[in-house]
């Protein structure tokens, strides 16, 4: 295809795309007004209208970050198709990362860093999570499910809606850990307490859960209250590495995310150490499909600062060395994908109320934040693993068929036995 009607720094853009976009169907109007197509031809049509030609100069430099900068500004919007559709095809043709020149320069020095961006003591701990979960509650409220559970769902079968498909993950992880009543239960991590609630309702069971967002820490208390459950149910604010004494059970979900690379060995240290003999542990995080890798640029700045997510030869040797054995490990591939997708179509028909709260710039950040987050899913780089570990060979039973037996048979089953 000719570059004809294309501005100098039109024609540099155009050369760039058609390298890196070898497969899909995108197109792009420029500020000019032309618009040149990109891609095999297959898949579903999209078009960005890049509205400045600064923007072209800013992303071709550094893709990773400028794009979604782009999009939160304003400067770049998309006219035919799916954002998340779209993000997903740049993905799989490679076009978010693979920019080569000054962009490749950033990606190794951002490698260099990593650790020194993930040094993650508790005080500052406490203010990432702040930067994000602190946010106000009418967008949790709008977006999330009733029981706000900010992690990925569970879709036992197709069809299967946001509501359910939560309350599904929590039974899934309830039965991985075996509650037998009587035993103590730490949450790492609890958000506004759903899943610490849930375990109290399943089995005669008291449960601490620990936060670094004071937000979440006055909701999940007022829960625990209103259900009744607060003889059971208490929650704290406080680092996971100050607590003391025992558990029989410990659950943390999508937490590990925010530990940072630097601090795994504590981490599954300190699991080790607060785990009871015949304790069981599951950790349930977001991980990388294509290895080891670095945290992308505008995440790191705009979302999570000081997350990084793993991958499982990063994860597994730590286990290892904490001597924690490991009792199974469930990839989910694409449910965290169907909840993005749940989630943006939520924001979507909220616009008006999340602009209200914030302003249009929050919006658009918010919304490249879901479609990018469920392109990467979409595209095999990213997945959620659940590590369950064990203090000890038999804490666990000896086939997986009760992980998919409802907590209220595995109680008469162990009241049989």
């Amino acid at each position: 295809m000719t570059q004809t009607g294309l501005k100098g720094r039109e024609r540099a853009f155009d050369r760039l795309c058609h390298r890196l976009v070898g497969s899909g169907r995108l197109s792009v109007r420029y500020p000019s007004g032309a618009v040149r197509e990109y891609g095999d031809g297959s898949g579903d049509a999209a078009r960005f209208h890049i509205r400045r030609p600064q923007a072209l100069v800013r992303i071709a430099l550094n893709p990773e970050f400028a794009l979604g900068e782009a999009w939160m500004e304003g400067d770049i919007t998309l006219e035919h198709g799916d954002l998340g559709d779209a993000l997903t095809q740049l993905l799989k043709a490679g076009g978010a990362g693979r920019a080569g020149g000054m962009a490749g320069w950033l990606r190794a020095l951002r490698r260099l860093r990593r650790r020194l961006d993930q040094f993650n003591p508790a005080g500052r701990a406490r203010r990432n999570v702040a930067h994000h979960y602190d946010l106000d509650d009418g967008l949790f409220d709008l977006v999330l499910d009733a029981d706000k559970q900010y992690s990925c769902a569970y879709f036992e079968h197709e069809g299967m809606g946001l509501e359910a498909a939560q309350a599904a993950k929590k039974n899934h992880i309830a039965g991985k850990l075996c509650l037998q009543d009587g035993q103590r239960v730490l949450d790492i991590g609890c958000g506004w307490g759903g899943m610490a609630l849930t375990l109290a309702r399943q089995a005669n069971v008291s449960v601490l859960g620990v936060t670094l967002s004071q937000r979440q820490l006055d909701v999940a208390r007022q829960r625990a209250e209103a259900a009744g459950l607060s003889g059971r149910v208490r929650f704290e604010l406080v680092d996971y590495r100050a607590l003391e004494g025992r558990f029989d059970r410990i659950v943390s979900v999508g937490m590990f995310e925010h530990v940072g690379i630097d601090h795994y060995r504590e981490f599954f240290e300190t699991v080790r150490g607060r785990l009871a003999p015949g304790g069981i542990a599951l950790i349930h995080s977001i991980g990388r499909m294509d290895g080891p890798g670095y945290t992308n640029p505008w995440l790191a700045k705009y979302i999570f600062p000081g997350g990084y997510i793993p991958a499982l030869s990063e994860t597994l040797p730590h286990v290892e060395r904490a001597g924690l054995l490991t009792g199974d490990i469930e990839v989910l591939r694409l449910h965290y994908a169907r909840t993005l997708q749940a989630w943006r179509r939520r924001s979507q028909a909220s616009r008006e109320r999340i602009e209200a709260l914030y302003d249009r710039r929050f919006f658009r950040m918010w919304e490249f934040y879901l479609a990018s987050s469920e392109a990467a899913f979409r595209s095999g780089q990213m997945m959620v693993f659940q590590l369950q570990l064990l203090a000890d060979l038999e804490a666990a039973p000896l086939t997986r068929d009760y992980m998919y037996t409802p907590a209220a048979r595995q109680a008469e089953d162990r009241r049989a036995a």
